[in-house]
């Protein structure tokens, strides 16, 4: 049996998709970002009129990214601690892994989950970083 599960407290998913699909006592999260609930707005991010970034600030991004993940996790009953894979997809390996990687070892000192970290192209929206979770409950 699998539970589709809705956060309060997470931005809207951009698409028709949970935030969450509970399989027995594993938890899989749809890809998170950094968005803010209720609104547009990506932490870190500055556009210009026509829509196109600026600027950015990864570590802004992961931050938020970061806490995203937090809020689903808690409203599916589950914890950051329980998280065992993590897909990331960065817009910019070069530039923003190194500090994408000094941020995953300070949220994740203990007990680091698998990771897989891959440079795509692009994402749906103007954001240089998305995560992919596995978690138990």
């Amino acid at each position: 049996m699998t539970d589709s599960i809705h956060s309060g407290k997470a931005p809207e998913p951009v698409g028709l998709y949970p935030h969450a699909k509970r399989v027995g006592d594993l938890l899989f999260l749809s890809g998170v970002g950094p968005r803010e609930k209720g609104s547009k707005k990506i932490p870190g991010v500055e556009m210009d009129e026509n829509g196109n970034i600026i600027s950015y600030n990864i570590e802004t991004q992961c931050r938020s990214v970061f806490q995203n993940v937090r809020y689903i996790l808690e409203d599916c009953g589950s914890s950051w601690d329980k998280i065992v894979d993590v897909t990331v997809f960065l817009t910019n390996m070069k530039d923003d892994f190194p500090i994408y990687n000094k941020l995953w070892a300070e949220y994740f000192a203990e007990n680091p989950p698998c990771r897989t970290t891959l440079e795509i192209n692009c994402l749906p929206t103007p954001i240089a970083i998305e995560l992919k979770v596995v978690a138990t409950m």
